[in-house]
């Protein structure tokens, strides 16, 4: 919440504030937003295999401090050229936390509670999408100064958190195994795997076409001569409803002999809501927003339980499996959000036509995936 999920989504909001005061344009904001994933198609192979081969938490240590102060630094850019290479660090750093934080779930906790698991860390991510889309732009900005000393702040707070993670006591579990692969073996191993080529390429079309709308919607809203609160408001709707709705779908999802269904059902929920979004206006805008934000969460938490219990991956291979995942999205991130944007010329809304059809590529790709069918809890 406080080294991703903040950071990240006050950009978002702080949009129009950045732009102006760089006098940046619009598909310069879509390459802002997304450039984060360049890095991050590398750092997410290695920081996931580099935690199964060292430990969690250690490399957390590592990303969570770098994470923050490379966060913080954003608040320091002079232009367009300074915050973006700022952005793709960051970008590059942000997998590997939260590569390694799923890697820990799926050690400390067994199958049976391991939806939960990743569901109540999901909520906390799209508590952190809340906060930081409800509040970065309208409270934070006047209070502290401007986009600059928020960032600043947010930056600040992030790296605060290496410090529990240097304390944290360890298991046996956490340790590096004596027969444990080299980082190159663990990549080869979980690159032999269809079901995760599936899941991951299912991950880059669903996650980049998120990740370009909530990017564009507060900037499409206020061209809509939506007031700035009730534009940044919407975003902050997308993620109060998947916040609340996270868990009861994680749960059930623990209690289904399959999780497949829910992850195709939640697909299409969040294409049909970008679609809606192409050519809806006024209320329906909100009930388009919450369609698609009702399972956003939902879907990240099954998706990385779903890698985690991949034959021939486990616990063992978790890392090295969510970072090759992750690592697909990281292209879909790149991507999505200019390509979308870039479109915004033929009208305000086909951007998100574009992504809905990206989720649609992603349902395609994930409806292929082969589900090993578990007892029922």
């Amino acid at each position: 919440m406080f080294v991703i999920a903040i950071p990240l989504m006050g950009v978002s909001v702080l949009a129009k504030e950045i732009a102006d005061d760089l006098s940046l344009n619009l598909v310069q904001v879509g390459v802002i937003w997304s450039v984060g994933a360049l890095l991050g198609i590398v750092t997410s192979l290695l920081g996931g295999a580099i935690g199964d081969r060292f430990g969690p938490r250690r490399v957390l240590v590592a990303s969570t401090l770098l994470a923050g102060l490379l966060g913080a630094a954003r608040g320091l850019a002079d232009g367009f050229l300074s915050l973006t290479i700022l952005m793709a660090l960051l970008g590059g750093v942000i997998p590997v936390v939260l590569t390694n934080v799923l890697k820990v779930l799926g050690q400390w906790f067994p199958p049976r509670q391991l939806g939960f698991a990743n569901g109540a860390q999901s909520m906390s991510m799209a508590l952190g999408f809340m906060l930081g889309s409800l509040l970065s732009a309208t409270t934070f900005s006047p209070l502290l100064g401007g986009w600059r000393n928020v960032l600043i702040v947010y930056g600040l707070i992030g790296a605060a958190f290496s410090i529990p993670w240097f304390f944290t006591r360890t298991s046996a579990a956490h340790e590096p195994a004596g027969e444990a692969l080299s980082v190159r073996e663990a990549l080869r191993h979980v690159a032999g795997l269809k079901n995760v080529w599936l899941l991951g390429i299912g991950f880059f079309g669903v996650g980049g076409a998120v990740q370009g709308a909530l990017g564009y919607l507060p900037l499409y809203l206020r061209g809509q001569d939506w007031p700035p609160l009730q534009a940044d408001g919407a975003l902050s709707a997308f993620h109060t409803i998947s916040m609340l709705l996270v868990m009861p779908i994680a749960l059930w999802s623990d209690r289904l002999k399959a999780r497949k269904p829910l992850l195709l059902a939640a697909s299409l929920m969040i294409a049909s809501g970008l679609g809606l979004l192409s050519f809806v206006s006024g209320g329906l805008v909100w009930a388009a927003v919450l369609l698609a934000g009702s399972v956003r969460d939902g879907f990240m938490a099954i998706f990385f339980t779903m890698i985690i219990e991949t034959k021939h991956v486990g616990p063992l291979y978790a890392g090295s499996a969510i970072g090759f995942t992750l690592a697909l999205n990281s292209i879909g991130n790149l991507i999505a959000p200019p390509a979308g944007n870039s479109l915004a010329v033929l009208w305000p809304g086909a951007p998100f036509a574009f992504w809905s059809l990206l989720a649609v590529f992603g349902f395609i790709c994930l409806s292929s995936v082969k589900e090993a069918v578990r007892p029922r809890m």
